[in-house]
């Protein structure tokens, strides 16, 4: 059991020694104790040896680094002497800036609020000037000014004579430009979306038109573009006749803001479509002042006929068929011998038999007069229902939606009243005149019956 126990330990040691020993064979299995006593002795000159060698490296290496660490402490202090006169120097150089900086302070005096005056106005007229309809016909001035403004804010150094005067021409051609109208060639974006070279009108720096229609300047792209809608007709001729007209006054629609009442100008909807608006409702009630005006138009030129024939007639004696006083002065002759009593009554029956020719279509004519308004309410009253259907899906949070609704609803109460009121006054005018032509048939009756009366006594 001893003898065991000391092989495996002598194993064991064997085996750890011959780990660190380097390993270019294999070790050989011992047979014996003698032969592993052998290779213990083996490994452990082995393993002297090496150590031995890296005791040497370690000795050379650590020269080498007490060396290079000497170098190291060396260059240190060559740096921090180097960092203390950069710092000193630093300092001297701070204290001579500053006295510098105060003396050109003191020498500019109030060239230096010139000059800050001189880079804002710059800077606006740069934004101005990009935005300017004058910037179609001379384009890439905005940003020669844009550059300018920038070197003069971010540079000490102040801004020579040249770049003054540029500044100064700029806004002198600006000011010059906006009183001239101007005829030049440019590539205009039609509505359609096509591109061709025309010749374009510009007017002051308010406007430009082309080919009878107004145009915008793009000031992203720099591109004139023709406005997809335009203004309404009188505009658009005065646009023609002024880009037409070589001298003379012409009225022209100038819009001095530059394009804002322009746009809105545009955004307004033209009557066709305010009826549009209206829905069936309004064209209803259109449709019914159509005829109403129609009878109204047949009435007037009724009774202005009819008027004249019973003026020529008031002027002869002799009684004719082709009005309607001749037609009742016919009655006298037709019963010569009835009496009074008899030619009162015949005579009465004639002129209610002309009142219906006289008076016709015109009850008619007021029932439009009357109905037209009711219809407008009722659709401005659909029309309100609708808004607040659309306010209940979509909330209050849109003022455009239910001031477009309204808006809307409104246009048949208006529609109803522009169809009323002339009716009103139509009837009012063709009542006078047939109540005045059945007052001339009751005057020359009772004339009749007067004169038949003194005849009988």
């Amino acid at each position: 059991m001893l003898l065991r126990s000391l092989q495996k330990w002598l194993v064991a040691f064997a085996t750890g020694g011959l780990f660190v020993a380097t390993a270019t064979a294999a070790p050989q299995e011992p047979i014996n104790l003698d032969q592993l006593l052998q290779q213990l002795q083996q490994g452990q000159f082995s393993q002297s040896e090496e150590n031995k060698q890296r005791e040497q490296r370690f000795r050379q290496q650590e020269q080498q680094q007490e060396e290079i660490l000497r170098q190291a402490i060396s260059q240190r202090n060559q740096l921090e002497q180097r960092a203390e006169t950069l710092e000193t120097q630093f300092e001297q150089n701070e204290v001579e800036l500053a006295q510098l900086e105060d003396s050109l302070t003191q020498s500019m005096g109030s060239l230096k609020e010139l000059f800050g005056v001189l880079q804002q106005v710059t800077s606006d007229s740069a934004n101005n000037f990009k935005n300017s309809v004058i910037s179609a016909q001379f384009p890439g001035r905005s940003d020669e000014l844009a550059q300018l403004a920038e070197k003069i804010g971010s540079s000490s150094q102040l801004p020579s004579i040249e770049e003054v005067e540029q500044v100064w021409f700029a806004l002198q051609q600006e000011m010059t430009e906006s009183g001239k109208l101007v005829e030049f060639e440019s590539e205009v974006t039609r509505a359609n979306g096509e591109k061709q070279t025309q010749s374009v009108l510009r007017v002051g720096s308010f406007n430009l038109v082309s080919d009878g229609r107004y145009l915008d300047y793009n000031p992203a792209t720099q591109n004139i573009v023709e406005l997809v809608r335009q203004p309404a007709g009188r505009y658009l001729n005065s646009a023609e006749e002024l880009q037409q007209t070589e001298q003379g006054v012409v009225t022209f629609g100038l819009d001095p803001t530059a394009g804002s009442i322009l746009g809105l100008l545009v955004q307004a909807p033209s009557l066709k479509e305010r009826i549009q608006q209206g829905g069936t409702v309004g064209y209803i009630i259109l449709a019914i002042g159509a005829i109403g005006l129609l009878f109204a138009l047949e009435r007037f030129v009724s009774l202005m006929l009819m008027g004249n024939k019973v003026k020529r007639q008031l002027k002869k004696p002799q009684p004719s068929k082709d009005n309607p006083l001749g037609r009742v002065m016919l009655i006298k002759d037709k019963y010569p011998q009835a009496d009074t009593e008899t030619l009162e009554l015949k005579l009465s029956e004639g002129i209610l038999r002309e009142v219906p020719k006289i008076t016709r279509n015109l009850t008619f004519i007021k029932i439009i007069s009357v109905v037209a308004p009711l219809m407008g309410l009722l659709g401005t009253v659909t029309g309100m229902i609708n808004t607040f259907q659309a306010i209940t899906l979509f909330g209050t949070g849109d003022p455009k939606l239910m001031a477009g609704g309204i808006s809307q609803a409104l246009v048949t109460t208006v529609l109803g009243l522009v169809v009323a009121i002339p009716m009103t006054l139509l009837f009012a005018m063709l009542h006078t005149r047939s109540k005045n032509m059945i007052h001339i048939l009751q005057e020359q009756a009772s004339g009749i019956i007067a004169e038949r009366s003194e005849r009988g006594e």
